[in-house]
């Protein structure tokens, strides 16, 4: 009886502690922000188009208007591919540190993305021409495989998983991943197809890419937020959990499905981009709180502004050419990471 009122009070301690206005601002606010810094993406670029012809090319598309034509072809898909692969990876990140209670937690520090990538060289070597629909199936796999060895990897020392173990097997089997990848992407001549994953960037994002991926990411999004509240007893340790009647071992499964389907998704469009999973999740917890109901719907939108964000930056570093996305959330990522590796694996 003991033990099951000390397991209420720590979930109250964390349901008072998570802070509703602020998340509603957050999604409110965020959202705001997010459809300006899309209008404002696609507006600049290599050609500046005024904010009139956007709407009008969003709204009254006229095919025969080159300006029109840029914005439907080219900068739209893109913007809103970067949007999603910010709320994939920042989502997935979430989910991640509150199963594993591992607060260093990515898919790309964990292999996932790696792993992703190196499917993706599979695909190019012995499947050429590969429909975009399987190649997200490779991507998933790749996901897989890259948190199965990781995970697999790191339970083998004695003490088991440990959030530095985790994160040393994950530099290990990522650059393992990443040397296979650039070793067949070498010897079948598939270097050129390669360097836009290695990089990071939607700048190759079509329609086509967005039909096939959305009611992937549609599905994960809502079962990350159907299973959010069993997260948020899950980050609270596997005893507590289990006191209060969650089904922990079924929770981390659907979990990381949700997670392998999101950072799937998101590698088989941008590549292998590191960090969002890393530095929104810690923001969002900061911001709102430890109630993952709160933090799932935040991440999703504070991801995709980053994202958006860092692919308008990329172009408007130094015009015509693009900076990859990927150094650029680097330069924020490393330093945070290395801020949180000091503080022995610590929350902000």
């Amino acid at each position: 009886m003991s033990a099951s009122m000390n397991d209420l009070e720590e979930v109250q301690k964390v349901y008072k502690g998570s802070r509703p206005l602020m998340a509603s601002l957050i999604l409110i606010g965020g959202m705001i922000c997010l459809l300006l810094v899309v209008a404002l993406s696609i507006s600049f670029g290599a050609a500046d188009i005024e904010f009139k012809t956007v709407w009008e090319a969003v709204f009254h598309f006229n095919p025969e208007l080159t300006a029109h034509q840029i914005i439907q072809e080219i900068r739209l898909p893109r913007v809103l591919g970067a949007a999603l692969v910010g709320a994939c990876f920042a989502v997935s990140g979430s989910i991640m540190q509150g199963m594993t209670r591992n607060p260093l937690a990515d898919s790309g520090i964990l292999g996932l993305n790696a792993g992703a990538v190196f499917m993706l060289a599979i695909c190019f070597a012995f499947f050429p021409g590969l429909p975009y629909m399987y190649i997200i199936l490779f991507c998933f796999l790749g996901a897989a495989l890259g948190a199965g060895l990781v995970y697999g990897i790191g339970s083998l020392a004695k003490g088991g998983l440990t959030p530095m173990r985790l994160v040393l097997a994950g530099a290990a089997v990522s650059a393992l991943l990443v040397a296979l990848s650039e070793g067949i992407a070498i010897y079948y001549r598939i270097g050129q197809d390669m360097a836009f994953w290695y990089a990071g960037g939607v700048s190759g994002t079509k329609w086509e890419h967005l039909q096939m991926m959305v009611p992937w990411i549609a599905i994960a999004l809502v079962g990350a937020l159907i299973l959010s509240k069993s997260i948020t007893l899950l980050s609270l340790g596997d005893e507590v959990a289990i006191g209060l009647g969650t089904r922990t071992g079924m929770i981390k499964f659907f979990g990381a499905i949700v997670v392998l389907i999101l950072a799937g998704a998101a590698v088989s469009v941008v590549g292998a981009v590191g960090f969002v999973g890393l530095i929104v999740p810690h923001v969002t917890r900061f911001l709102v709180g430890s109630d993952y109901r709160w933090i799932v719907p935040c991440s999703a939108i504070l991801g995709s502004l980053l994202v958006v964000l860092a692919d308008f930056a990329a172009r408007m570093v130094n015009p015509p050419y693009e900076t990859p996305i990927g150094a650029l959330i680097a330069l924020i990522g490393v330093p945070f990471f290395l801020y949180l590796a000091r503080k022995g694996g610590k929350e902000l």
